[in-house]
């Protein structure tokens, strides 16, 4: 008996992407907040901030995925 893959719904598929998308930009916009806002940093956002805050909402969009992913095969 040959295991064949199920076909994922498309909601499921569009879900996923837009929080993962939003996830990214809350992520991005933390970070900028933390250069920008945070006591005894320079309150200029140069190069490296940008850089890191990209990879901040990268890892946080990555994480938010992954989570619903998890609860996603778990309430099957």
């Amino acid at each position: 008996m040959s295991t064949q893959p199920m076909n994922e719904d498309p909601d499921w598929k569009t879900k996923r992407r837009r929080s993962g998308i939003i996830a990214f930009l809350v992520g991005a916009a933390a970070g900028l907040a933390f250069f920008a806002f945070f006591p005894g940093l320079p309150h200029v956002i140069d190069w490296g901030a940008i850089v890191v805050s990209l990879a901040v909402g990268g890892l946080t969009s990555w994480a938010w995925r992954s989570r619903l992913a998890k609860n996603h095969v778990s309430s099957r």
